[in-house]
């Protein structure tokens, strides 16, 4: 069922934010280290190596990176931002018509602009390569301080073929071995003197993981209080429905890459970002994810490797944007995607983009549905307002009916305020905690007005409840039997819930704990000794007796 149905005319508008609210984009921490070289020489799995953990997407085929990824670490206490960047394979003069490899080259640049150093990597086993040769002249026109690591260095045999790279034109050379680790003390603690030391907090407050080859089950980040940290915003969708075209567009930046080319975005980008409402900042965390196709349509392992890292993404997010497509409407692939929203239990917001594409078929169906009223037709009614079609796509995602549903366009700029406002709406919902008593007496009204079905014909008895948890709202209650809690009943008790307190945005996650079907005593008896057993098989008649008396 497509999008042109819709019938409720918008006015194109240039994105601005309201008076009292201003879009501050944030690229800085107490300083910045960039990753730059030409393709396949080992820049994302230094990145790793260096951030601690697998973020960069590592592959063997050249130009995988294309936008800046970055990651918030901290060496020896000073907290910095870790930049791994795409390959430069352009030669100077050398021009090229594929928009990705130009774009990706002008977010190297913006790398190397915004550095306090510079880590050029290069590769011992194949020498200096002209290609090397030319992303040394952009450094030193740059005039920013560069550190070269040599990778690959797996052996002391080859560590004198380090000094070779002097003749690019830096001093300071590092044998690293990228994979092993080797070396990665020297280059940090040389390029942490480039680093301003200030008191700034650290974004992305996650437990490092030790090993590249560490087991999936290890790698769990600690759980930070509820709105202490930055709000995660993940941007998650099908493959080119405008998730990057929307970052760029809060940001007012290129700060990810857009091209109409399905899957242009490969690695999960966070982004930091701050908005100024009243006086007061808030700071948000925008995560671009790669396009998500049907398991099917995956045909190699690098876009394998981005759809993990997306899925990654909604695990770690605080709120999930999910982005649809007003031309295509709703698709099997995308309730797939909100499925995974709900099974992760992450509050999520429905974005329709690319909405200035529908003005036409709008003011056409619009004046459809007003001629056929005017005449009194009683057919098939039309949807004519934003409600009504949010209510639409609410029905059609049935299971993401707790998601407010906004219509945006990244390209005027339509209703981008309103997206900002949503979230803010949300992130407070996330926060609340409901009084205890109020809890109690919602739930206990809600299961006397309907009981659970039950083969058995037994009742539900509810005892008490509790909230266990903010984000998302967790709430234990005491019963006699959970086995009576089905997913429709769950889904019952969570909608009286929501009229009672919002949770707009959010899903309620209910756990039912039974009681005990048998309780142990209280007092101890205790165990008796082989020679007082003895002791009472000899005198029988007097243990016989001291029991009847």
């Amino acid at each position: 069922m497509a999008i042109t149905k819709f019938a409720d005319l918008p006015r194109r508008a240039s994105f601005s934010l309201p008076a009292f609210a201003k879009a501050l984009h944030v690229e800085r921490m107490a300083g910045l280290i960039a990753i730059v070289g030409r393709p396949n020489v080992g820049k994302s799995a230094l990145f790793n190596r260096i951030a601690g953990r697998r973020i960069a997407i590592v592959h063997d085929q050249p130009g995988v990176t294309r936008d800046r990824v970055t990651a918030e670490v901290e060496w020896k206490g000073t907290p910095y931002t870790l930049v791994d960047t795409g390959g430069i394979g352009l030669l100077r003069r050398e021009k090229s018509d594929d928009v990705i490899v130009k774009a990706a080259i002008e977010q190297v640049d913006l790398a190397i602009e915004s550095a306090n150093v510079i880590i050029l990597v290069v590769n011992v086993q194949e020498g200096i390569t002209p290609l090397d040769e030319e992303v040394a002249k952009r450094l030193r026109r740059a005039d920013k301080p560069v550190l070269v690591a040599v990778n690959k260095v797996d052996t002391e045999r080859v560590i004198p073929e380090a000094d070779l790279f002097r003749r690019l034109g830096f001093e300071k050379i590092f044998p690293v071995t990228a994979i092993h680790g080797e070396g990665i003390d020297e280059l940090m603690t040389e390029a942490a003197t480039f680093l301003t030391r200030e008191d700034v907090p650290v974004v992305d407050a996650e437990l490092p993981y030790a090993d590249e080859n560490e087991d999936e089950k290890d790698k769990k980040p600690t759980r930070t209080p509820f709105g202490t940290y930055p709000l995660k915003l993940t941007i998650v969708g099908r493959p080119n429905v405008g998730k990057s075209s929307i970052i760029n567009a809060l940001t007012k930046s290129e700060r990810v890459i857009v091209s109409p080319i399905p899957g242009t975005t490969r690695d999960a980008i966070d982004v930091p970002f701050e908005v100024e409402t009243d006086g007061v900042r808030q700071k948000y965390i925008l995560i671009d994810t790669a396009g998500m196709r049907k398991k099917g349509r995956v045909d190699d392992s690098i876009e394998f490797f981005s759809v993990k890292r997306s899925e990654d993404s909604i695990e770690r997010a605080d709120i999930c944007v999910l982005v649809l497509d007003a031309e295509s409407g709703i698709l099997e692939q995308d309730k797939k995607i909100a499925a995974k929203i709900t099974e992760a239990r992450k509050a999520c917001i429905i974005v329709i983009n690319k909405w200035d594409l529908m003005e036409d078929a709008v003011r056409k169906s619009r004046e459809e549905e007003i001629e056929r009223r005017n005449i009194k037709d009683r057919g098939a009614k039309r949807l004519t307002t934003l409600v009504e079609f949010g209510e639409w796509v609410q029905e059609l995602l049935f299971f993401l009916d707790y998601a407010p549903v906004i219509f945006t366009s990244a390209k005027s700029g339509f209703h981008l305020e309103r997206l900002l406002e949503a979230v803010r709406y949300v992130a407070a919902e996330l926060k609340k905690q409901i009084p205890t008593s109020l809890l109690n007496r919602t739930l206990r009204d809600s299961i006397e007005r309907r009981q659970p079905v039950s083969a058995t014909g037994h009742r539900l008895k509810f005892y008490y409840a509790t909230q266990v948890r903010q984000s998302p709202p967790t709430f234990l209650m005491f019963v006699n039997r959970d086995e009576l809690f089905s997913d429709q009943y769950k889904k019952h008790l969570g909608n009286d819930m929501r009229r009672a307190f919002g949770y707009e945005g959010c899903p309620i996650v209910l756990v039912a704990k039974p009681r005990p079907k048998t309780i142990e005593p209280v007092r101890k008896f205790r165990q008796r000794t082989e020679r007082e057993k003895r002791h009472d098989e000899r005198r029988p008649h007097k243990r016989v007796a001291g029991r009847q008396g």
